[in-house]
């Protein structure tokens, strides 16, 4: 038997280790794969895109209303000026914006040269009636002369003409005096009605001609509303319809329709609707109402049975608007709807939606066709925590029944 050289078998019993090496590191591969394996979580379930809460449609009756704009004016203002003319203003009781009544003092002219022209006219008076008294004295002389024959025809009339006149002299004199009576009277300006002063250009010191405007006045403080209605829409609105104005100061007015104009603006088509309105005193806010403001506002038409959805429910997108339907598998789908009058928070919806469709009611434009959703009723169901499903221990006489000297399981070797 020949002799193995050394280097031969050193060589075999190096590559006897190296594959044992190689078999266990293959065996431990295989090993942390397959632990790898056990370890990887299971296909997780789609996730809700968004929590919605759900609502459907509701019928209920919608007033029908129409819009128009306009302005607010003066039901009447009436202009007060000065009739007795070249007097001089003393005295200015009122100021624009103050409330008047009837009769009462605006202004006081001068009245010395007014007191001295009186003076006058009532002396001329009296000098007339004594006149009158002698031409009647003498005509009735004359009249019982007038048969015996002592006084000529001549002289008889001549008596009883001086008595017509001295009576036509009379008359001049009283009208004459009547006439600075009414002169002196107008050295005070009266308010011709209730209402409220708009202008007033009357200034202490001036002289007035006569005719002169000194102040103006909005009759019994009565307010206006002209609003402009297009033609096609003037037959809907009839005296008597109810409106809700809004002026620009934020004030709200209730109104009623007195009167339609009745002619037409031929460059816009519009007509004046005139409603009567009345501020709406709101507590601890003065109604702040005046001529002149714009104001927009609503006739009341009556109401109709309607199908309404909440506003947070439109989703508008390139100018159209969809609420988001909830279907099978709490999947939504977009449907394009048609809207009308908005009522409060809710929208008139028109066409394109069945009454008894759940929409989502907040949060659509989150969403796009088919998204997985969860509803808000569904969602605190799930939210309620396991402690109030089961208790968080066991109860005590299944912890007795535990040996105590019970060995704890060994943990496993991944553990370590």
């Amino acid at each position: 038997m020949k002799p193995v050289p050394l280097f031969h078998a050193f060589s075999r019993t190096q590559a006897g280790r190296l594959l044992v090496l190689g078999v266990a590191g293959l065996a431990a591969t295989a090993a942390l794969v397959a632990t790898a394996q056990d370890k990887k979580p299971a296909a997780s379930a789609p996730r809700p895109a968004l929590t919605v809460s759900v609502v459907t449609p509701q019928r209920g009756s919608v007033p029908i209303a129409l819009a128009a704009n306009g302005s607010l004016a003066a039901w009447q203002e009436a202009s007060i000026g000065s009739e007795a003319g070249g007097q001089r203003l003393v005295e200015v009781r009122a100021s624009v914006g103050d409330s008047v009544k009837k009769g009462q003092v605006l202004a006081v002219f001068a009245t010395d040269t007014l007191n001295a022209a009186a003076a006058q006219a009532r002396a001329s008076v009296a000098e007339a009636e004594a006149a009158a008294a002698e031409a009647a004295a003498n005509a009735e002389r004359a009249r019982v002369l007038q048969p015996s024959g002592a006084m000529s025809a001549s002289q008889i009339n001549q008596y009883l003409t001086a008595e017509k006149t001295a009576q036509a002299r009379v008359q001049a004199a009283r009208a004459n005096y009547d006439s600075q009576a009414v002169r002196l009277s107008q050295s005070q300006v009266l308010a011709p009605d209730d209402g409220i002063i708009s202008a007033r250009s009357a200034t202490v010191g001036a002289v007035i001609a006569s005719g002169t405007e000194l102040f103006r006045l909005i009759r019994q403080g009565r307010l206006e509303w002209r609003a402009e209605v297009t033609s096609a829409e003037l037959g809907r609105i009839g005296p008597g319809t109810q409106a809700t104005v809004l002026a620009a100061s934020g004030t709200q007015l209730r109104g009623r329709v007195r009167t339609i104009g009745p002619t037409v603006d031929p460059q816009t088509r519009n007509g004046l609707v005139y409603v009567d309105v009345t501020p709406v005193a709101t507590p601890g806010q003065p109604a702040r109402a005046m001529a002149g403001m714009f104001a927009r506002g609503e006739f009341q038409l009556g109401s109709n049975n309607a199908l309404t959805v909440p506003q947070t429910a439109l989703v508008v997108r390139d100018g159209f608007s969809y609420v988001m339907r909830l279907g099978e598998g709490d999947r939504v789908a977009s449907v394009k709807v048609q809207i009308g009058r908005m009522v409060g928070d809710r929208v008139e919806v028109t066409g394109g939606l069945d009454a008894n469709a759940r929409i989502v009611a907040s949060g659509g434009s989150f969403l796009s066709d088919g998204d997985l959703v969860r509803v808000a009723a569904a969602a605190a169901a799930a939210s309620v925590p396991a402690s109030a499903v089961a208790p968080a221990t066991a109860p005590a006489s299944a912890r007795a029944s535990t040996p105590a000297s019970a060995p704890r399981a060994a943990a496993p070797a991944s553990a370590k």
